[in-house]
């Protein structure tokens, strides 16, 4: 009985320790994650920067070609 007791205590202790890794791990994902939403982002908004000079420069041809 007293040999179950030692096990079910190394148990618990293990789960305790494997809940605290695990709660660690956790909390640098949910940091990492919120890293490549904030990078997710600003490289949208570049893009779509991007995009509105490639637009402008395109229309800026287009008047070229025509006048």
């Amino acid at each position: 009985m007293d040999d179950d007791l030692k096990h079910l205590e190394q148990r618990v202790d293990d789960l305790i320790r494997l809940c605290g890794k695990l709660k660690e791990e956790n909390d640098d994902l949910r940091l990492t994650r919120e890293g490549l939403l904030e990078e997710h982002t600003k490289l949208t908004e570049k893009n779509r920067m991007a995009r509105a000079r490639l637009e402008t420069i395109i229309d800026r041809l287009r008047s070229l070609e025509k006048g």
